[in-house]
């Protein structure tokens, strides 16, 4: 081999390992920077998961402490692992653990629960005022953890027993002319031939029975469409209402024996239906007849200050003791029932009253003594038409 050719292979050599070289780091800077991309790639999509996990999380919180409901966890040792705003306002603090968890009726279904592994519920009374609340305890997974749900029922078992009540009583208004009108026919029926100078008692009677048994259902049928609230709002003028209510009544107080005044000069209208306002009026003014006695006198007035108008009923009757001023505006309560029965009352004028009134953004109230007559008086919000 001539020099030449060794200088010639030589030269190849160390060309080839040169290149070797480059070509190697190169696929090492490629694998390099692929994994350095991966790595990249991964860590970005953990950080996505963890802005994802904090916003599900920042979720998850804003429901449970937006939640009237109060919400606990407790974890397998007893301790308070969260509790929502609503958890500490309705048991008046944050238990740190079950055995400061009050009341006594919760603590026990916690525990139960977790001891037994099943759902335990609790119905216990708190706080002054008294609140009932009721809960469920609901094991957490198998380690002995416990969710505690608590809500306030306090208002809805008070509907629930208004309801009751006012069933049982609309049942009870609703038998007795029933009853009255059955017994009046049965015997109508028998005296047409046996006693016909009788015949025209009974069939006034009985016109009677009906008359106060259509009155309870027209009452109860207003009651039911007010609760549902106002139908029609039109600039109503207060003060027209009471004289065309007032000249109706005129007849019943003459009957009465009673005088009625009114003072209603020229205020600005309000707001709601006319045929409503005509009611609260009537059912007011009615009730002051029927409780005022011969020579007694009413006031209805109809005045205006700090942007309301303001209806007052005052009479001369015989009031109302101060122990039942709290119920007067419930359905079927009566102060004087043998009375409210005598003149065909049926109970439910002034929840009518009442219902009107905040229907139409406004409110009543009364003021009596026994013996001294009552005033009833109405705030209504006066209506101001725009520009």
């Amino acid at each position: 081999m001539t020099t030449l050719s060794v200088i010639v292979a030589l030269a190849l050599a160390a060309i080839g390992a040169v290149a070797g070289s480059y070509l190697g780091r190169r696929a090492l800077r490629g694998h390099i920077l692929s994994a350095t991309a991966a790595s990249e790639a991964a860590e970005s999509a953990l950080a996505a998961q963890r802005q994802d996990t904090r916003e599900h999380l920042q979720v998850q919180g804003l429901i449970l402490e937006s939640m009237d409901d109060g919400v606990l966890l407790f974890d397998e040792e007893g301790s308070t692992v969260f509790a929502n705003r609503a958890a500490e306002a309705l048991l008046e603090t944050a238990p740190a653990d079950v055995g400061s968890l009050l009341p006594l009726d919760l603590q026990k279904a916690v525990q139960r629960a977790g001891y037994v592994g099943s759902e335990q519920r609790a119905e216990a009374e708190i706080g002054t005022p008294s609140r009932v609340l009721r809960a469920t305890a609901t094991p957490a997974g198998s380690e002995g953890a416990v969710l505690l749900v608590v809500r306030d029922v306090t208002e809805a078992l008070r509907i629930d027993l208004v309801r009751r009540d006012f069933v049982t009583n609309a049942s009870h208004e609703l038998k007795t002319p029933a009853a009255a009108i059955q017994a009046a026919a049965e015997t109508l029926s028998t005296v047409v031939d046996e006693d016909p100078s009788a015949v025209p008692r009974f069939a006034h009677q009985l016109q009677r029975e009906s008359l106060r048994l259509s009155r309870i259902v027209a009452d109860l049928l207003d009651l039911s469409r007010l609760e549902s609230g106002s139908q029609s709002s039109e600039p109503v003028r207060l003060d027209a209402v009471v004289r065309e209510e007032c000249s109706r009544s005129a007849d019943l107080v003459r009957d009465a024996g009673i005088t009625l005044t009114i003072n209603a000069g020229a205020v600005p209208p309000v707001l709601g239906s006319a045929r409503d306002l005509a009611l609260l009026v009537r059912n007011l003014v009615d009730n002051a007849i029927r409780y005022t006695k011969s020579g007694g006198s009413i006031v209805a007035a109809v005045d205006t200050s700090d942007d309301q108008v303001i209806l007052t009923v005052r009479d001369t009757g015989i009031g109302i003791a101060s122990r039942e001023l709290p119920r007067v505006f419930e359905r079927f309560y009566r102060v004087d029932r043998a009375r409210s029965r005598e003149t065909g009352g049926t109970g439910l004028g002034l929840a009518i009253v009442k219902h009107v009134a905040e229907n139409l953004g406004g409110s009543v109230n009364v003021q009596s003594e026994l013996g001294s007559g009552s005033t009833f008086e109405v705030r209504l919000p006066a209506y101001a038409p725009g520009p």
